[in-house]
């Protein structure tokens, strides 16, 4: 395991908040991941281009910074029904959340919204209780 650097953490951050406000001016549209996946697959043919481009953009930008040797290669330790079970209990809990991380954590808490910020506030809650129960209760990780 590698020693946190918090530049690229920050850095990444700095280039999120900008691709959030970019869109968001530019368009008046939330940079919500969920909520641009489903608009996609909704019947707004108008908006399609946009929201390709922005989830397109997503893994070929990851995979960009990482052949420029600027990241780490992520090593996934579980099998693959384990990454369909969590994909499945993520698109349920941004359905139950009203949008995902992204769109709450980033755009939400940037327009005050009282919403963004209380679910914010639950799933990393959430987020750390899981940290502390897997790594100390149960000592995986």
């Amino acid at each position: 395991m590698s020693e946190f650097n918090a530049m690229p953490a920050f850095a990444g951050g700095l280039l999120i908040g900008i691709a959030a406000l970019v869109l968001g001016r530019g368009t008046g549209h939330v940079a919500g991941i969920s909520g641009i996946l489903g608009g996609l697959l909704g019947h707004k043919a108008h908006d399609r281009p946009w929201r390709v481009s922005f989830l397109v953009g997503l893994p070929v930008g990851a995979l960009a910074v990482w052949a420029a040797a600027l990241g780490e290669r992520p090593q996934i330790e579980s099998g693959a029904l384990m990454l369909v079970a969590a994909g499945v209990l993520v698109g349920f809990g941004t359905r139950l959340g009203g949008g995902c991380t992204s769109g709450h954590g980033v755009c939400g808490i940037a327009r005050g919204s009282k919403r963004s910020i209380t679910a914010t506030m639950t799933f990393m809650g959430a987020g750390a209780v899981t940290v502390f129960v897997m790594r100390h209760v149960l000592g995986v990780g």
